[in-house]
């Protein structure tokens, strides 16, 4: 028993050993691209699991065939987490997976939502390198050699089973794909959106115990999707953003963000405007602001979200509107954050011009990535 005793003791040393010279990983900065390079694909679709953070976020707005209009959103966020990068277990957290989605219907009245997240490994959670690829248990988002990108998730209380076709080329944000997120410019992204995604398949709604059997509903519809992966994506100064990305109904798409400071001022803001014919407008900070509307009060965070807001590009005014105002989620269970993302319409000279969804982050404590 002793023998063992101090077998057990030496391992235990040798252990604390190891974790006091652990190498914590050194994540690479996101800089400007060289002048005439630009982000690469197929390759940038997929996953880059050196820089810190990344994510894959769906949003769009499906009909049925009752001309019911629903809102939802998946995202895939893929993290790597300081660890000993030497540690060759296969149980050890190199990366992390974390999914989320929500399906908003304004006869709920709130939004349905489900999260999830796992340590990379065993096929049951990864996120590939060279294309699309991210998998969580039975979520799973895969881009096809096409570019139509599939998505099957079964949630709690809900299921989508959707595909995803492009019908335009990747829009970069940014410098050439190269994206600011403050003064400091080692706080950025590389970042690419894909709007205008034909959307078609299935969406059942799992029904209440004792209910009638769910059905798998046919919808149509369009979807915006992003892809950012960033080592620094906050500064230090910074509490949360205000984000929207918008499908034009003339088959153009706005992107606007401003990333507030702890004090409530604007710390840094970036619009891109593809118009109908193609032509991309990209927006300085200065010639960028949300100005909130109307303000909705979670019942559960006692937190204000301006959900209704302004959106000024130069001398140019969209005004946002929420499908709902409840579209709270709370994923603290996973990312440790709580946000409003919510499906919205935008309105310009008075008359709709576009639907997309409103992301609105750091109104109940400040964000941490």
């Amino acid at each position: 028993m002793k023998r063992v005793l101090h077998a057990v003791t030496a391992m235990l040393l040798a252990s604390a050993g190891l974790a006091a010279h652990a190498a914590p990983p050194v994540y690479p900065p996101v800089t400007p691209l060289p002048p005439g390079q630009t982000l690469q694909f197929p390759r940038d679709y997929g996953a880059h699991p050196a820089y810190k953070t990344e994510w894959w976020y769906a949003t769009g707005w499906v009909k049925t065939p009752d001309g019911k209009e629903l809102g939802y959103q998946v995202t895939f966020f893929r993290a790597a987490p300081p660890h000993d990068t030497a540690n060759p277990s296969r149980f050890a957290p190199h990366q992390l997976i974390i999914g989320h989605a929500a399906l908003s219907d304004p006869a709920v009245g709130k939004l349905r939502h489900d999260q999830r997240s796992a340590r990379e490994g065993f096929g049951l959670a990864y996120a590939k390198a060279g294309d699309t690829d991210v998998k969580l248990d039975d979520w799973r988002m895969v881009r096809t050699q096409d570019g139509a990108y599939h998505v099957k998730l079964p949630a709690t209380g809900f299921t989508l089973d959707l595909t995803l076709r492009p019908r335009q080329s990747v829009m970069l944000q940014g410098e050439n794909g190269f994206s600011r997120k403050s003064p400091d410019p080692l706080s950025a992204s590389y970042y690419y959106s894909e709007p205008q995604l034909d959307t078609t398949g299935t969406i059942t709604v799992t029904a209440a115990r004792g209910g009638a059997k769910a059905v798998p509903m046919a919808v149509t519809g369009v979807t915006w999707l992003d892809h950012e992966w960033s080592s620094a994506y906050l500064d230090q100064d910074a509490a949360g953003w205000d984000w929207v990305g918008i499908n034009l109904d003339d088959g153009g798409a706005l992107m606007g963000f401003h990333m507030r400071s702890k004090t409530g001022g604007k710390l840094w803001a970036h619009a891109t405007w593809r118009d109908a014919s193609g032509k991309i407008t990209h927006y300085a900070q200065d010639q960028v602001s949300f100005t909130p509307q109307r303000r909705w009060r979670s019942p559960r965070t006692n937190a204000e979200y301006p959900v209704a807001t302004q959106l000024a590009t130069g001398d140019i005014l969209w005004q946002i509107a929420p499908l709902q105002d409840d579209q709270e989620l709370d994923s603290r269970r996973s990312t440790g954050a709580v946000y409003w993302e919510g499906a919205v319409t935008v309105r310009r000279d008075g008359a709709q011009v576009g639907k997309g969804y409103l992301e609105l982050t750091g109104y109940v404590r400040p964000m941490k990535l």
